[in-house]
């Protein structure tokens, strides 16, 4: 399924950083127009949903997926198009960096759409709840250890090099033996460090943690309570002043380098390949917006 792949190979475009945004798309089809359903039980992961926020959370995220695909979905065809125009031609990392920030805008207007049904369910949390989420964190910092931090170098560089190629390949089809050797050479040359991604995953999940056990002991009410929860996303979109701000930003330049580098040592019919699997993308997109 073409849509099944749509996430994938755009993230590849931009070395992962479209992914996130183009997960609110939903990666199938079939995902998508059970996303409330998929959203509710990966949310209930977290923090163990009572009988009361149960219907609320459904309810909100029916009414999300609606607006999405009403709202969201053109503008991403959009994008797909854009993307389209591009692809036959050399690209810039200037332009690879705009193409991340209008992906960035779409990740942006979900994020403040539900920001209202979220701070009605953050203040809802109880302590067990808490201490659920808690627990949950450090599952997922588990998982993020073993499948990174605890790797050596060289086999960091190497899943990151095989992620990439099969993203890549996606999109343009086999690369060549030169083509492979410049994605190895640029992701051997990455400021990537899972050690810094741990650190800083672990100030947000405390900060997040601390967040919600004020609303619980202060009886934050809702309209309080989203203000403090915009603010925390905005520290996390834009991270104030200092050494992860600048991480962060030199990764990305480096990523939208790494994309323009690759993509101007395609072929014409790599190139092509790629204009085809966007056009068919953008297809599956209007599919689920119901007009086509």
């Amino acid at each position: 399924m073409r849509c099944a792949k749509l996430a994938r190979i755009i993230g590849a475009l931009t070395l992962g950083a479209a992914l996130t945004t183009l997960a609110a798309c939903s990666a199938v089809k079939l995902a998508y127009n059970n996303l409330p359903d998929i959203s509710y039980w990966w949310l209930d992961g977290y923090v163990d949903f009572n009988g009361a926020q149960t219907p609320k959370v459904r309810d909100e995220l029916n009414a999300l997926l609606a607006w999405h695909r009403q709202t969201e979905l053109p503008q991403i065809a959009a994008l797909l198009q854009k993307a389209q125009a591009m692809a036959p031609n050399d690209v810039t990392p200037a332009q690879v960096c705009a193409f991340t920030d209008d992906i960035r805008t779409r990740l942006t207007a979900v994020t403040d759409r539900a920001e209202a049904a979220g701070a009605e369910l953050a203040v809802s949390l109880g302590e067990d709840q808490l201490l659920h989420l808690a627990r949950k964190y450090e599952k997922n910092n588990a998982d993020y250890a073993s499948a990174w931090v605890k790797l050596s170098r060289a086999k960091q560089q190497e899943k990151r090099y095989d992620q990439f190629l099969d993203r890549n390949e996606e999109f343009f089809g086999r690369l060549d033996t030169d083509q492979r050797a410049l994605l190895r050479k640029l992701t051997a040359q990455s400021i990537f460090d899972p050690r810094r991604v741990e650190a800083e995953r672990r100030n947000r999940q405390g900060e997040a943690l601390a967040l919600l056990r004020r609303f619980a002991a202060e009886r934050t009410p809702a309209s309080e309570a989203r203000s403090a929860l915009h603010a925390y996303i905005q520290r996390i979109a834009e991270p104030p002043v200092g050494p992860w701000r600048d991480y962060q930003k030199a990764l990305l330049e480096e990523g939208c380098f790494n994309v323009a580098t690759l993509h101007n040592a395609t072929t014409p019919a790599q190139r092509q390949k790629a204009v085809e699997r966007l056009r068919a993308y953008e297809a599956d997109v209007r599919d689920l917006m119901g007009t086509r």
